[in-house]
């Protein structure tokens, strides 16, 4: 069943009566532009169609009673009292920090609610089920307090619950394309000025998303270390981010870094490229040029493989795969914050038959672990239903 229908049954289930709000925030896939965000730099997602549904109805008191299904957990908190973590259930917290925030820029928003929430973004996956959650959260609270708050408000409000609240110390990407993105669009996202430039998918390509399983938790170690890495490159260069860094101008001091602090080097070496692989990759869509669209992905996942040093073996083999069928005619790479999760490959419609076989041949006989293989389509961002 979809999250929509799910939440929309459940609240009926427990409650005995018809949710009069509901609202559905999707995942995202990032083709390309990873670890860039926090730079201030490009990115460029599509919202999937895979996400977080929210069904509910106000309450006459300043309780927020929260069910979510696919848990099978519940939460209570009041919003007259100061909102605080929940160590016991990670997942509250996403909903918990939003409500919190929400409350710091809007104080009369104290309006109680019951709430379902049911999604179908693969957990740990890489796929933004977190995003997913905190927007639907957002716009959910900013419909029941009809409040002054725009969808890239929400979404940056969701990003500062994920820092502050959780801790995990993402940039504001995944929450940006789940709040504005387009159907059948990639949104290239300039995460410094916030501008968004819609860039069309063409009509046969395919997104396919493949999730390795190999299971990763981005609010410790690696995720932050390589973040404090970056800032230190950056004051390196005396900017304000790596996002100021031109390719020519970290090549002309790259041999000082690299002595300085070698793995620091390689680390701004790869979102220094990467945000130029973005831009690069705006034109190539504008053109219609999967081919250089592919380059560009398959030298991304070097970068993140060599440079960054984010990927893992399972990970590395299953975009060999997928490289291996598709050839000239598309890309392939990992998504996400790394150290597992999911690869997305672009290709004709026509290769997803074999680039499913090739893989469902060989990950597990050499992996043991079973991937999970979906094709997804360019989605609208978070709105009510």
């Amino acid at each position: 069943m979809h999250p929509k229908s799910q939440s929309r049954h459940l609240f009926q289930q427990k409650y005995n009566k018809a949710p009069t709000l509901n609202v559905y925030a999707p995942g995202r896939v990032n083709i390309i532009g990873e670890h860039t965000d926090y730079n201030d730099g490009f990115v460029m997602p599509c919202a999937i169609n895979y996400g977080t549904a929210i069904s509910g109805a106000k309450r006459d008191d300043q309780v927020f009673n929260v069910y979510a299904a696919d848990l099978n957990e519940c939460d209570q908190f009041r919003l007259d009292q100061p909102i605080v973590p929940n160590p016991a259930k990670k997942w509250t917290g996403y909903v918990r920090g939003v409500v919190k925030f929400i409350q710091e820029r809007c104080p009369e928003f104290r309006q109680g609610a019951d709430l379902v929430i049911s999604g179908n973004v693969p957990l740990s996956s890489g796929l933004s089920s977190s995003a997913s959650l905190e927007v639907a959260v957002g716009k959910f609270c900013q419909l029941l307090g009809e409040l002054p708050l725009s969808n890239t408000d929400i979404a940056l409000i969701g990003q500062k619950a994920e820092n502050r609240f959780v801790g995990a110390n993402c940039g504001n990407m995944d929450q940006l394309i789940s709040a504005l993105g387009q159907a059948e669009h990639l949104l290239m996202i300039d995460c410094r000025s916030l501008e968004t430039l819609p860039t069309p998918m063409p009509k046969d390509i395919a997104v396919m998303i493949v999730n390795s399983h190999v299971k990763h938790d981005l609010v410790t170690g690696e995720y932050n270390t390589r973040r404090q890495q970056c800032e230190a490159a950056a004051k390196f260069f005396g900017v304000k981010a790596l996002r100021d860094v031109s390719i020519e101008q970290f090549q002309k001091r790259e041999t000082e870094l690299t002595a300085l602090d070698a793995e620091m080097a390689k680390r701004a070496r790869h979102v220094v490229t990467e945000n130029q692989r973005v831009l690069d990759a705006a034109q190539a869509l504008n053109r219609g040029d999967i081919s250089r669209l592919g380059e560009l992905m398959n030298a991304s996942h070097v970068s993140m493989r060599d440079d960054f040093e984010i990927t893992t073996p399972e990970i590395d083999y299953l975009v060999e795969l997928a490289q291996s069928v598709i050839g000239k005619s598309g890309g392939a790479r990992m998504t996400g914050g790394g150290f597992g999760g999911c690869i997305v490959a672009l290709a004709p419609a026509e290769k997803v038959d074999a680039v499913r076989q090739i893989i469902a041949d060989n990950y597990q006989q050499r992996t043991g672990l079973k991937e999970d293989f979906y094709v997804c389509t360019a989605s609208k961002g978070v709105h009510q239903c």
